[in-house]
């Protein structure tokens, strides 16, 4: 099965030698699942001709916030409509969990409660999940055709289920302990509180249950769908 990621931001270059870009990072965490992966930069305005490209497609996080002013933005949301409107799987992380939300009428915001850094909680239909996030933008209207999988205290909207075309989770799987701790010296000063890097700091050997969430996509891409 081949597996589109749109890659819709860029990780800082100083990590990029030890833990990779974000379709790196994806590609680590769904490997042994059967996918084969294909990367096109949407942050450089590079997007598929058409939905049928792949057999599914995975938008990544970004440092962009989805309600501002980049030519790829219009373009992507229409993308997403499509792929809904195709029956082609397709799952959102962070960014691509709120440019999914907002494309499919739903809207995105600025969290007045803050930043959620680090290994973080979360509950899945019932099931407790830790998780790294790295995030202050949340969903706070979900589209009328999505249901609210998962949640907590901080984020009421934390993971989104379109039937069975769109999955999507405001936590970053893809994101290991170290790479956290990396965006803490390089993004985090000066941006994030440091009582929130701080407690993220003391987190970061709690396990996360990043194979667990690397699971349910897999088995949410390789499901059975009727086609449009």
């Amino acid at each position: 099965m081949l597996i589109g990621i749109l890659q819709t931001g860029l990780a800082p270059d100083a990590l990029v030698d030890t833990s990779g870009d974000y379709p790196d990072m994806f590609e680590r965490l769904l490997a042994g699942q059967g996918f084969s992966f294909r990367t096109y930069r949407v942050v450089e305005n590079q997007l598929p001709a058409s939905v049928s490209e792949c057999d599914g497609w995975l938008i990544t996080g970004s440092r962009h916030g989805v309600y501002e002013d980049h030519p790829w933005i219009a373009p992507l949301e229409q993308f997403i409509r499509d792929a809904y409107a195709a029956h082609v799987p397709m799952v959102g992380v962070c960014f691509g969990h709120q440019i999914i939300a907002q494309a499919m009428g739903g809207k995105v915001e600025r969290y007045d409660g803050g930043w959620a850094v680090g290994a973080t909680d979360y509950n899945f239909s019932g099931q407790p999940m830790t998780l790294n996030a790295w995030h202050r933008d949340q969903v706070t209207k979900v589209p009328a055709n999505a249901q609210v999988i998962a949640s907590n205290d901080f984020c009421a909207n934390a993971a989104l289920l379109y039937d069975d075309r769109m999955l999507t989770v405001q936590a970053h799987p893809e994101f290991r302990p170290e790479f956290i701790d990396g965006l803490m010296q390089t993004r985090g000063k000066g941006l994030v509180p440091d009582e929130v890097m701080a407690a993220a700091a003391k987190r970061l050997s709690d396990p996360i249950q990043d194979q667990t969430m690397a699971a349910k996509i897999a088995a949410f891409f390789k499901a059975k769908r009727q086609k449009a």
